[in-house]
């Protein structure tokens, strides 16, 4: 896949500024999500020149026991997505693509990567909902909930902002958070590759392999 590469001083302070409201109820027909992105381009790939640093992390896995972030993912490829179950569109969307993208490497490979959704929307998604949730997708990816101003601040360091649940104005509660997908190396453990909400499954096949082996895709 062709690629582009940002300064990630500057995609972070552009990326912090955009937020989506899942399923917010508006006309279905506008788009769910705007990522922040060069204009006019159509590449679902963003190599940064200056890899983000993995958030320091402590949160609760669907069984209830505390996970270390950087500990238990250092030395793995590693694909970090924050948002919610209740979401309609975007984030059950993402998740599906990269499981069927992750279906298609050597059960090796599999068995490295690691996928961690960190909800957005801690107070409804307890372990239990969060495992549910993910076990219909893909049992082997990792829910983590907690405090919601741990996971804010968490997220605010890989240039993603995300907002405590509202309800809109018909009543619905929702999540507002960036649909950035952060792609972590096994061999620097350094955030290098971002995807936006317009990466679909044929890109994440093409490029899992290389990112299981961090290489640039």
């Amino acid at each position: 896949m062709r690629t582009k590469t940002f300064a990630a001083a500057a995609l972070l302070a552009a990326a912090s500024l955009t937020l989506t409201a899942c399923g917010s109820g508006d006309d279905g027909n506008k788009p769910v999500a705007v990522v922040s992105e060069e204009a006019g381009t159509d590449k679902a790939a963003t190599v940064l020149d200056k890899p983000f640093e993995k958030p320091d992390l402590v949160l609760t896995d669907t069984q209830g026991k505390k996970y270390d972030l950087r500990k238990e993912t250092k030395g793995k490829p590693t694909l970090i997505y924050f948002g919610y179950t209740h979401c309609p569109d975007v984030c059950p969307l993402t998740m599906n693509n990269i499981a069927v993208a992750k279906k298609q490497l050597p059960k090796t490979e599999q068995d490295e990567l690691r996928v961690v959704f960190v909800t957005t929307d801690p107070k409804r998604d307890t372990p239990a909902e969060l495992g549910k949730w993910l076990k219909g997708i893909d049992p082997s990816f990792v829910g983590l909930t907690g405090d919601f101003a741990t996971i804010q601040a968490g997220a605010r360091t890989l240039g993603i902002s995300i907002e405590p649940t509202t309800k809109d104005k018909n009543g619905k509660l929702v999540s507002e958070h960036g649909t950035q997908v952060i792609a972590f190396s096994p061999k620097t453990d350094g955030g290098y590759v971002l995807y936006g909400e317009d990466a679909d499954v044929d890109d994440y096949t093409k490029d899992l392999p290389k990112i299981v082996n961090g290489e640039n895709p």
